[in-house]
């Protein structure tokens, strides 16, 4: 029976040893076998235990052939009597060191069938103990057939020098395109601020009611949406799903929101519409309009979208808890902060949640430029956000001031400075843009 089960498991000895024996002739196969496989996805212990000298050995620049590597694995403590014996018969079985790759995509997919055949394990385990019901274990569930899918399986402790390749093709990358690292919102020098919105950044834009806090939302939203292989979701609690669209359409198409409302609207006006909509029509943007959404159904919605690059949420106050024990509104908004820098991780997205400002600014007799103080209900929201942004008319309490002026307030940011950033505001198009500063260049 044992041998049975054995035989059942999911793996190929003959594609493992294949992998190894064609890294043994010839090592310059190697960069394209650390991009398919690690050393866990070996089945056989022997043959991980080899695979992760060899990639030791690599990684620090020495040669790599049968004799090498066994002196290192006898450094590394995993050499045996039999090793020198093993090491050669991975030769012999070895066709050829042109397919290294195929037979590394052998061993991955083997280790993915085991990683699926243990989830499904688990999940049945959970099902018959029922505990924490069928909507947690369901979202448990979703939760690791989602990591297997992306290949985010949890590693644990990682060596920095996977880490810092990583981070050198990241590089590598910005410098081969625009400078800015992070996905672009459309507006300049709020980019060039935070270097884009960069993956896995939980940004928060604040603002008394009536500052636009929406509207530049959907103003980023439709601009990333548009970047290829880039899918962008907004979740808005407030506003319906046709509200949202109409302010899209007003805004791509200029015509004025209200005049867009009634109806009436001239021939040219409605062909400006009708070419707004069919561009608008081509962004990958989507948009839930349910109200009082928790973060744990929104984290299950946007598993399931491919080339996610964008969650937008508006807004905070209005979300609902799916945590269980909070005592107060300021315990539930502090969990849900929490869940939404966790969210922008585990997805590897950045992640905008739209909030209100207490009526301190009001208060304020003299400046009532926010501060982060202002945030309403939680300090939590200064802790777990990697940028906070405040938006600023001045217009909204000075009437002489210019309606067409806004401050983007970078408050908090991570990744460099602090600054006031002017943006022109066409209210009528509920629409925020750059401020074209050539001229100051003559």
């Amino acid at each position: 029976m044992d041998d049975l089960l054995h035989r059942q498991i999911p793996h190929s000895i003959e594609a493992e040893q294949s992998v190894l024996g064609s890294i043994l002739f010839d090592e310059r196969c190697f960069p394209e076998v650390i991009d398919v496989i690690k050393d866990n996805d070996f089945y056989s212990e022997v043959n991980s235990q080899i695979y992760e000298t060899m990639y030791s050995m690599f990684n620090n620049g020495k040669k790599i052939d049968p004799v090498t590597v066994l002196d290192n694995m006898r450094a590394d403590g995993v050499w045996n009597e039999n090793s020198p014996a093993y090491i050669y018969e991975l030769l012999n079985r070895t066709p050829t060191a042109v397919n290294a790759t195929e037979y590394a995509k052998i061993v991955k997919d083997k280790s993915l069938l085991r990683a699926i055949s243990d989830a499904g394990s688990e999940i049945n385990t959970m099902a018959i103990s029922g505990e924490g019901g069928a909507d947690f274990i369901l979202e448990a569930a979703e939760k690791k057939v989602y990591d297997l899918r992306r290949g985010r399986n949890r590693e644990g402790l990682v060596e920095i020098t996977k880490i810092l390749h990583e981070t050198y093709e990241q590089i590598k990358e910005a410098s081969e395109g625009t400078g800015i690292p992070g996905l672009t919102t459309g507006l300049r020098d709020l980019d060039n601020t935070l270097m884009g919105l960069n993956k896995s950044d939980f940004i928060i834009i604040a603002s008394r009611p009536g500052m636009g806090k929406t509207s530049i939302a959907l103003n980023i939203a439709l601009h990333a949406a548009r970047i290829p292989n880039t899918a962008v979701v907004v979740f808005s609690l407030e506003m319906s799903a046709i509200q949202l669209a109409l302010r899209l359409i007003s805004s791509e198409s200029f015509v004025d929101g209200k005049r867009l409302q009634t109806g009436q609207l001239s021939p040219e006006e409605w062909q400006r519409i009708y070419d707004a909509a069919a561009s608008i029509s081509n962004a990958n943007l989507l948009i839930n309009e349910m109200a009082g959404i928790s973060v744990s159904e929104m984290n299950a919605q946007c598993r399931r979208i491919d080339n996610l690059g964008l969650i937008i949420i508006d807004y905070l106050q209005l979300m609902a808890d799916s945590s269980k024990g909070s005592s107060n509104r300021v315990q539930e908004i502090s969990e849900m902060t929490r869940m939404m820098k966790i969210m922008a991780k585990e997805l590897n997205v950045p992640v905008i949640c739209l909030s209100q400002l207490s009526r301190k600014t009001e208060d304020r007799t003299t400046n009532k430029r926010p501060l982060m103080a202002d945030l309403r209900d939680s300090g939590s929201i200064e802790q777990d956000a990697d940028v906070i942004i405040a938006l600023y008319r001045d217009s909204y309490y000075n009437d002489e001031a210019n309606d067409n002026i806004a401050e983007c307030i970078v408050l908090k940011n991570r990744r460099g400075e602090t600054r006031t950033i002017e943006l022109l505001w066409t209210p009528e198009y509920t629409k925020y843009t750059s401020i074209d500063r050539r001229h100051e260049e003559y």
